[in-house]
């Protein structure tokens, strides 16, 4: 039936009118030489799932339309009946399931949608998710530095992984809002609410949808906010989304900003153990932007602090970049100017180095970080190009017989900030990873192209080691591209032959197979004898590759062991060669050594993947084989065997475990005894206690001194004033 009604759709969508010859070779019609008015008139039913029958021996529903064909049958008529058909299945044939009905249409209302689908407003539930949550709360922050309010701002990670971030802006309006409840409720617990929609609070903001405190609200354990505004201290509770009572009006202060402190949702997030690295880089990167603006971040759990305070804005920016780089031109390109109409501030800041890494260009839009790019990104690139190569032709510092650097030339080694200030930004999601407003590039383009060729102009030293640095890199590329076509012809790079060194698999099956990349012959040797054959590789590589980072392709492409790795997964390497098809493992494993030499090959291959094998990684074929930190061995005789343990925290977990295995613990002679899941709770919760004592140790305090400032409610106190 599905080949028949195939057969017939081809027949609509031919060109001739008149197509009855066709019919009939499709058994639609049956061959006869009587007149118009003698045709047999059959009917076939044309919906799905029938049979080709005559009309007589069949059944059919008021639903069913019927095809009758004639001579004389027109294409446009066949497709008119078809698509009316194709639409109607009789009711005798539908299927019968009562789980889609009414009841079924759901309406989530306010926060719920964001604990039902997260990864709609954060990107994620992983660690790039969980850091999301600072970053919306700082981006509120970081609006009030920009509309003149705020001068300091302070994230602290606490024990347990609570986050508190705490501001001197204007702080959140806590009074009643014409929905009956306070604003400051309105803000953290409703979408779509806040101040930034009529650009007369802020002119300037991050923040657009109203959304970004809120799902922070939805997706928070418990979250606190403490607003200081009007000489009083405000506070509202909030568990999972829901206000856990009215504003209260704590006391009197001369404090003035907003303080938020939650922790993470452990039933939302894979994990809530927030990095210092990741945060730390982030605020670094918000003093950076903003002149003047004092940021600092604590870790309580490893008494680590940083503040970051940096007049020179984005050129301290690109010199913090270029601080392990040697510059080509001493002096930092920077330019900041409004467009005509004064609204839209774009500032940008850029230095060569001597090296050849192109992705170091650094795009923010309100402070955002557009980590994609957008408009901004593209009229920079454009602007740069054209300029560059305009001053190139004027000063004759390219013959006129050669071919100008291309833009991905002028990118090697170019380390630059750019920074857009609009009323109305346009991003591509909630996480706000990509610029959208169109006329920002023309904007930006304009802007550059007139003031990059003043500071050229001015600085001309500048200019022509610009110039030079990018017909270098002009040259070595028209050189690796004759490495490549060489590399095709008669090296590794399109040779079938497998390398020596690899100790391959027997089965051909790439979605099954795996490949080991081990440090030395004797790691390859023990690989091997531990190896199940039949889907498992084993390719020893000797001592450290060379670092793609720092070396251009044609030497890159010289080195035997990149030769021997490129030739045993066969997918070819750059933009234009790499064909993912062709990979024959599909699973590639970084095994190396527990050491600092292991490290560093491990970075080493993993820098080789992601410049010229990106999509293995964007793909999850790259892997790394894991040795465990502690072994712990059974007793002699034991049936138990060993058991491995990744970190430390394990390792406790693990102690804890095995010293509380059958044992009971008395409080008192008589009373009740604590063992299993009570007991590892209970030597839990010491191991936390004893944390906290050496942590307030190094603040000069003793936890004894803490315990007896108990209050009758069982709080202990939060702060210690030192008079």
């Amino acid at each position: 039936v599905a080949r028949f009604h195939e057969k017939l759709r081809r027949i609509c969508n031919d060109p001739r009118d008149k197509v009855s010859s066709r019919l009939f070779r499709f058994g639609l019609r049956e061959p006869t030489k009587k007149s118009p008015k003698q045709v047999d008139r059959k009917t076939y039913h044309m919906n799905p799932g029938d049979q080709r029958l005559p009309a007589g021996r069949q059944e059919t529903t008021a639903q069913s339309k019927d095809v009758t064909c004639q001579e004389d049958t027109s294409v446009e008529a066949i497709r008119g009946v078809l698509a009316d058909n194709a639409a109607l299945t009789p009711a005798s044939q539908e299927p019968m399931d009562d789980s889609y009905t009414e009841k079924s249409i759901s309406v989530l209302e306010g926060l719920t949608a964001v604990r039902k689908r997260p990864d709609m407003y954060i990107g994620g539930t992983d660690l790039g998710g969980l850091h999301h949550l600072v970053y919306e709360v700082l981006d509120n922050s970081i609006d009030e530095a920009l509309a003149g309010f705020c001068r300091n701002i302070q994230v602290r990670i606490e024990e347990d992984n609570w986050i508190t971030i705490v501001d001197d802006g204007r702080g959140i309006p806590v009074g009643e809002h014409v929905s009956g409840k306070s604003a400051l409720e309105v803000v953290m617990t409703t979408l779509h609410a806040g101040g930034k929609f009529d650009n007369k609070s802020y002119k300037v903001a991050g923040g657009l949808h109203g959304v970004g405190v809120s799902v922070v609200c939805a997706l928070s354990e418990v979250l606190e906010a403490d607003v200081f505004r009007k000489g009083r201290h405000y506070r509202q509770v909030y568990v999972r989304g829901v206000a856990a009572g009215p504003v209260e009006d704590i006391e009197k202060t001369d404090k003035r900003g907003t303080k938020i402190r939650f922790k993470a949702d452990p039933k939302i997030f894979e994990t809530t153990d927030f990095q210092y690295d990741i945060l730390g880089k982030r605020c670094r990167e918000i003093a950076f932007l903003n002149k003047a603006l004092r940021v600092n971040i604590e870790d309580e759990r490893t008494s680590k602090s940083d503040t970051f305070y940096y007049e020179e804005g984005i050129k301290a920016f690109v010199r913090h970049q270029n601080s392990k780089k040697e510059p080509i031109h001493p002096d930092i390109i920077h330019i900041d100017k409004a467009d005509s109409t004064g609204t839209v501030q774009v500032e940008v800041a850029l230095q060569y180095n001597n090296e050849y890494s192109t992705d170091h260009i650094y795009t923010f839009a309100n402070n955002i970080n557009t980590v994609h790019g957008g408009t901004h990104l593209s009229g920079f690139k454009s602007a740069l190009t054209r300029t560059l190569n305009k001053y190139a032709r004027d000063n004759k510092l390219v013959k006129d017989n050669e071919d100008l650097p291309d833009g991905t030339d002028y990118l090697e080694g170019l380390v630059a900030v750019i920074s857009v200030k609009l009323p109305e930004p346009k991003f591509e999601s909630q996480t706000k990873v990509k610029l959208s407003n169109t006329e920002i590039e023309g904007i930006v383009q304009q802007i550059v192209n007139d003031q990059l060729a003043i500071r050229l102009e001015e600085n001309p030293s500048t200019g022509r080691a610009i110039i030079r640095k990018a017909t270098q890199a002009r040259a070595a590329r028209e050189a690796a591209r004759k490495a490549r076509d060489l590399a095709r012809r008669k090296t590794v790079l399109s040779s079938g032959n497998l390398p020596g060194k690899l100790a391959d698999c027997s089965s051909r099956d790439p979605f099954s197979t795996e490949i080991y990349i081990v440090e030395g012959d004797s790691a390859g040797g023990s690989a091997k004898m531990g190896r199940v054959r039949e889907f498992q590789a084993i390719l020893p590589i000797r001592g450290k590759i060379i670092n793609v980072e720092k070396t251009r392709i044609d030497k890159m492409l010289s080195h035997a062991e990149i030769q021997t790795i490129i030739s045993a997964l066969g997918t070819g390497i750059g933009q234009v060669d790499f064909d993912l098809s062709k990979l024959r493992y599909g699973k590639i494993i970084i095994m190396t050594d527990a050491d600092v030499d292991g490290s560093h090959i491990r970075t080493l291959l993993l820098t080789f993947f992601f410049r010229q094998m990106p999509a293995l990684i964007e793909e999850g074929h790259v892997y790394i084989a894991q040795p465990p930190l502690f072994e712990l061995i059974p007793r002699k005789g034991s049936k138990k065997t060993s058991l491995y343990i990744q970190d430390e925290r394990e390792y406790e977990d693990a102690l804890l475990s095995l010293g509380s295995e059958g044992l009971e613990v008395f409080s008192n002679p008589g009373a009740a005894s604590i063992s299993g899941d009570d007991l590892k709770k209970l030597c839990k919760a010491i191991t936390r206690l004893e944390k906290m004592e050496r942590l307030l140790a190094r603040k000069g305090v003793s936890l004894d001194r803490v315990l007896s400032e108990e209050r009758e409610d069982g709080t202990l106190p939060t702060f210690m004033l030192v008079v």
